[in-house]
């Protein structure tokens, strides 16, 4: 009897072990810890617009005709009446002006495309001056650099599918760049074109590439990325009782959970609200797009015309080979190509190189503060300051209008600040950084200012400094920041915030006891 029951213990037992073997996956993800800052949030900004992008751009590859076929405009915009177009535009204004709720899933979807790739150039940014590509999150890096090119590309392939007036003048930049590439750029450009500029199939095949390839690349890099981060452990700003072997932070479920889905309704509000008040992309009026024609002040998306500016910013240095009577190479081959190629291969090996030259493989948990490596965040400003300048030049032509200039005068001040801009960047960051960690280590040493001037006995006027250690105590420099104002330390207690404004309580005197005598 005593055996039976032992056996029987000893069932359940197993039993039960089983069970809490096999919740331990889903329980351990629940109780996985997220760092709480708002600069972890850039990602997850990234990620909900890319849904909102999936959703308005089923509805709208409903409607949508991706053919190059002639037809005559009859709808209701009356302008455009009787005007040869493609299919392809004319199925773009039935959706702008004759499908309920057409025009605004439009610009939710334009909008939301601004969001996706704001946010992902940002968390790049993040990223980089903060070090969180070092070991172990190197994938991560090159994942979020490829999410940005293939974002990149999405985007523009939206632009030209539409075949108005501007994205027209894309296609026609487009075939230039193709056959600018040395031996085999005509032949890429006939194959891509199905024949000569523009063909008749380019349409078709831009949206095979933006509606299906490469949001299926997205989706796949995506994952990847939100798999990464749920294995690793998470990055976190330094700070007391934050370590490398430590998460300081809130639990998946269910306040973080909570917070995300706030977050996701949030950026589908911003992204509605964008789209139902701020008109972007009318694209009725730019007109059909003519293989004759080109559209003045034509500017792409803000987050493409670095590649503009940098082919107008190029000399016209064309390089002959000797190879026959001369193979020549056109300038904008190392504008449109090569410059693309190395900033895609720079940024990928950057951790690799740093780990290298530092000659530090370890791992990193702890995110440094830009001032603490000034380098890296010389390197930043440098490249920052050489995407501005580049930027700037492809609206080259508009601020020359606009400030009644010369282009010529717009294109030479252009390479000017592309030769000493860059460097000034990187000269000024790195002073900067080095005295803030100065000022750091002296607020370490000699404490923190109180606001209190004495006076000393040779008339000199000193300021009161409030020790962060007892004397004698040295204090190194951990790495975080470092208190400043005395309500930093709770000597004072700091003000009420309001919702838009701060709520101070004015200092009031105590109240008295009417020592003026009464008249009786």
């Amino acid at each position: 009897m005593d055996v039976s029951r032992l056996t029987t213990r000893r069932r359940a037992r197993s039993a039960s072990d089983t069970r809490l073997v096999a919740a331990t996956p889903l329980r351990g993800l629940l109780n996985k810890v997220f760092p709480d800052h708002w600069s972890f949030l850039l990602g997850e900004i990234a990620l909900y617009s890319f849904l909102v992008l999936l959703v308005t751009g089923a509805f709208l590859a409903v409607f949508f005709e991706a053919s190059m076929d002639d037809t005559v405009y009859d709808g209701s915009y009356t302008p455009l009446r009787g005007t040869h177009m493609s299919a392809a535009y004319a199925s773009t204004l039935d959706i702008s002006f004759e499908v309920r709720g057409g025009l605004l899933v439009r610009q939710i979807h334009h909008w939301a495309a601004m969001l996706f790739m704001a946010s992902i150039v940002l968390h790049l940014l993040r990223v980089f001056f903060t070090g969180a590509f070092r070991r172990p999150r190197r994938l991560k890096w090159i994942i979020a650099l490829s999410v940005f090119w293939v974002g990149l590309a999405t985007s523009y392939t939206g632009y030209m599918v539409l075949d108005d007036g501007l994205s027209g003048t894309g296609l026609r930049v487009l075939s230039g760049i193709t056959l600018s590439i040395p031996v085999v750029g005509t032949w890429l450009t006939s194959s891509i074109f199905g024949g000569e500029f523009p063909g008749d199939v380019i349409i078709g095949r831009l949206y095979f590439l933006h509606a299906l390839v490469l949001p299926a690349l997205l989706v796949a890099l995506l994952s990847a990325q939100v798999a990464l981060r749920l294995r690793l452990k998470p990055s976190q700003w330094p700070g007391p009782r934050r370590t490398n072997a430590n998460v300081v932070g809130e639990r998946l479920a269910p306040r973080y959970a909570i917070k995300q889905a706030g977050l996701f309704m949030l950026v589908c509000a911003v992204t509605a609200l964008l789209g139902g008040l701020f008109q972007i992309n009318p694209i009725w009026l730019f007109g059909p797009s003519q293989a004759a024609a080109v559209s003045a002040a034509s500017q792409p998306a803000w987050y493409v015309m670095f590649l503009d500016g940098a082919v107008r910013l190029m000399p016209p240095w064309e390089v002959t080979l000797p190879f026959g009577d001369g193979y020549a190479i056109a300038p904008i081959f190392w504008a449109a190509v090569v410059l693309p190629g190395l900033l895609v291969i720079l940024p990928a090996v950057y951790p690799f190189i740093e780990a290298r030259v530092r000659r530090d493989h370890r791992e990193h948990h702890l995110l440094d503060r830009p001032r603490d490596a000034p380098t890296r965040t010389a390197l930043g400003a440098m490249a920052v300051a050489f995407y501005l300048v580049l930027t700037s030049a492809g609206a080259a032509d508009v601020i020359a209008l606009e400030l009644h200039v010369s282009t010529n005068v717009m294109t030479w001040a252009g390479r000017i600040g592309l030769l000493l801009l860059p460097p000034a960047a990187y000269w000024i960051t790195r002073r900067v950084c080095l005295g803030l960690q100065q000022h750091d280590r002296q607020v370490l040493a000699h404490g923190v200012e109180t606001g209190i001037i004495r006076r000393g006995p040779d008339g000199g006027f000193t300021e009161v400094h409030q020790p962060l250690a007892a004397p004698g105590t040295e204090l190194p420099y951990a790495g975080w920041a470092v208190p400043k104002k005395m309500n930093r330390l709770g000597a004072l207690t700091p003000s009420a915030t309001g919702f838009f404004t701060p709520i101070e309580q004015p200092a009031q005197a105590p109240a008295t006891r009417d020592r003026h005598p009464t008249v009786g």
